[in-house]
């Protein structure tokens, strides 16, 4: 049987410490996913390029707290084309055959920039495709998120089951019900409805089991 030293120093054990270490770090926005997200939108901000985070971190902005290990950026193609020739080799590496992502130079973190036309999820054209940032972007905490109507229409088109369990969360975290209906895209209406429903099984789950 291994002593208690070895077991200390076994790698598994090590990463999975590091890993709570690091999830400690997150929740109190002190993690290296923050420090990547306040550089570029320092630099975003110095260079006036419009930008509005998406992603996971702006689930945390909106109520659903979820840990997530890479930034992801909603730009128009002309601050896209501004932010590579600013930042790109200097601050940031490209990643071989994704020409959207990018890797921080200080500590590794993967940064996905999404450009306003182009589609979520697939990639294949839809009914929504990315907006404008300057016009769905809400500031909060000193960084400027997509606002909650664009995050739930845009998670509900990509059409991915992870996206619509982050929009089960956002439901039950903002207290959305039938009335979000009215400002939600009409191709993603039903989608909102059978996560709104999907919440409150779950709900009568919990009240009976708990």
């Amino acid at each position: 049987m291994a002593d208690a030293a070895a077991i200390t120093a076994s790698p598994s054990l090590h990463s999975f410490t590091e890993s709570l270490k690091e999830m400690d770090r997150f929740f109190q926005g002190k993690s290296k996913v923050h420090a990547t997200l306040r550089r570029i939108v320092k630099r975003l901000e110095k260079a006036k390029i419009p930008y509005a985070v998406v992603g996971g971190l702006a689930l945390n902005a909106h109520r659903y707290r979820r840990m997530t290990t890479d930034v992801d950026v909603l730009l128009t193609p002309e601050g896209f084309a501004e932010f590579r020739k600013r930042h790109v080799g200097k601050h940031y590496e490209t990643v071989p055959k994704r020409s959207r992502r990018f890797v921080d130079r200080s500590n590794g973190i993967t940064i996905d920039i999404l450009v306003t036309g182009l589609f979520p999820g697939t990639g294949k054209p839809g009914p929504i495709p990315f907006p404008d940032p300057s016009q769905v972007r809400k500031p909060i905490a000193e960084v400027c998120y997509v606002d909650l109507k664009t995050l739930v229409e845009l998670k509900l088109a990509a059409r991915r089951w992870r996206d619509f369990g982050d929009v089960v969360e956002l439901i039950r975290f903002n207290k959305l019900d039938e009335t979000f209906l009215k400002q939600l895209h009409s191709s993603v209406r039903d989608d909102f409805i059978e996560c709104l429903e999907e919440k409150r099984r779950e709900d009568e789950y919990e009240a009976r089991n708990g």
